[in-house]
């Protein structure tokens, strides 16, 4: 019996193409999904605005955590450890805990 394979072609448009900033993400969860909003901060600015919301099943989120995990292994082996400067007490970088807890 021949294997099958789930072939699909995915589109990408040009707006989506040049993909949006974003230097925080929040992430929150329930017990059937996870949602993750990226906020891009500027300086200077006291508002910030949330530039894309994602809403991931638990399965794909623990996906997303794999494939970034393999990515940024692979970066940091061509590339040297990224530093993370967090914890240089800067005002404009939030804490990792920063937002709303509770449920999404």
């Amino acid at each position: 019996m021949a294997e099958e394979q789930n072939n699909f072609n995915i589109e990408l448009d040009e707006v989506t193409a040049e993909g949006t900033y974003s230097n925080l993400a929040i992430i929150n969860h329930s017990n059937t999904e996870f949602v993750v909003d990226f906020v891009n901060i500027m300086p200077g600015v006291p508002k910030a605005r949330v530039k894309s919301r994602i809403i991931l099943t638990p399965q794909h989120a623990k996906r997303l955590l794999q494939a970034l995990e393999d990515n940024i292994h692979r970066f940091e082996q061509s590339n040297g450890e990224i530093k993370d400067y967090e914890s240089t007490n800067n005002p404009m970088m939030p804490p990792i805990n920063f937002g709303p807890k509770g449920d999404a």
